[in-house]
């Protein structure tokens, strides 16, 4: 089958990618369709059980997906390709080595472009102990020292900042995005901090349920969404999208896509990505009916 796209400017391209597990054969993905531009630093969002990890985890190559394509690069994926560098959650890395030796390692798998200084700097807090004496964090922390090492053009990272700390986060952080500055390194980055992704990502992919809910430029995004509260209720938002509605006060607030100019009266601001991301995670989103809230493949596009 012909991959999606060979356009030099889309990193990731998916169409129709469906994967199921279980003798019942459960999607976890179901049909899902959109495109990552390169050069973005794009933030994976969904709850648990959404779909992220295993999302991952077919783009490095680590599995195939039962139907659709995928497109890495302008090829397919493939574990161990050289362009890609994979940071899984349960952080691989063998026990018995020591933090040198894990890098020395990461230097001979990665002959021809292995940043020894960047990979170095990283993981220099770590001393030179073995990696089973290390903590959840450290491991976390040299793990990533040897994604950023490989200096690829498509960074996956799944919950890169979980175990952690609030100032190694910040550090580990500002490693990133000086890499991602310097190299325009592709990024496509899950977590469940979403604050977290707001200062660092300008693209959103968001999942639910393993379907894409919503995919594109996080400030096309939420300028194409607004907060407004008005009197009354609901009934008095007829004529556009309505994501989420509350009461407040003797009024209802909402998250809608506006289908034309706002009335004048009405109270209305650009949402944060939070509050775009938890409406369109709410169960009553598009809230009267089952109607999906993701882009159209043309908008996705």
């Amino acid at each position: 089958m012909p991959f999606p796209t060979s356009s030099p400017d889309t990193a990731l391209a998916a169409r129709g990618v469906t994967q199921r597990f279980g003798r019942k054969g459960r999607a976890v993905l179901d049909d899902c369709t959109f495109d990552v531009p390169a050069g973005v630093v794009s933030a994976l969002v969904g709850p648990n059980g959404a779909g992220k990890s295993t999302l991952l985890e077919l783009v490095a190559g680590m599995r195939r997906p039962a139907s659709g394509t995928l497109e890495v690069l302008g090829g397919p994926p493939g574990a161990g390709h050289p362009r890609v560098a994979y940071l899984a959650q349960h952080r691989p890395l063998f026990p018995r080595f020591t933090v040198g030796q894990t890098l020395r390692l990461g230097a001979r798998t990665n002959p021809s472009n292995w940043d020894a200084e960047l990979a170095g700097r990283i993981a220099e807090p770590l001393g030179d102990e073995r990696v089973g004496t290390l903590s959840g964090g450290q491991r976390t922390r040299l793990a990533l020292a040897l994604a950023l090492g490989k200096r690829a053009d498509l960074l996956l990272l799944d919950e890169p900042m979980a175990e952690l700390d609030v100032l190694a986060r910040q550090e580990v952080m500002g490693l990133l995005m000086a890499h991602v500055a310097d190299t325009g390194t592709t990024v496509v980055m899950s977590s469940h901090i979403i604050s977290e992704l707001a200062d660092v990502c300008d693209h959103l992919l968001l999942l639910d349920r393993g379907t894409v809910r919503l995919c594109g430029d996080i400030d096309e995004l939420t300028a194409s969404h607004a907060v407004v509260a008005v009197p009354g209720g609901a009934e008095g938002l007829g004529g556009h999208t309505v994501v989420e509605t509350r009461p407040a006060g003797r009024g209802t607030s909402a998250l809608i896509r506006p289908a034309g100019p706002l009335p004048a009266g009405w109270d209305a601001r650009t949402p944060s990505l939070e509050e775009l991301v938890l409406a369109h995670l709410t169960p009553a989103a598009v809230g009267h009916a089952a109607a999906p809230t993701s882009l159209s493949k043309e908008d996705a596009a």
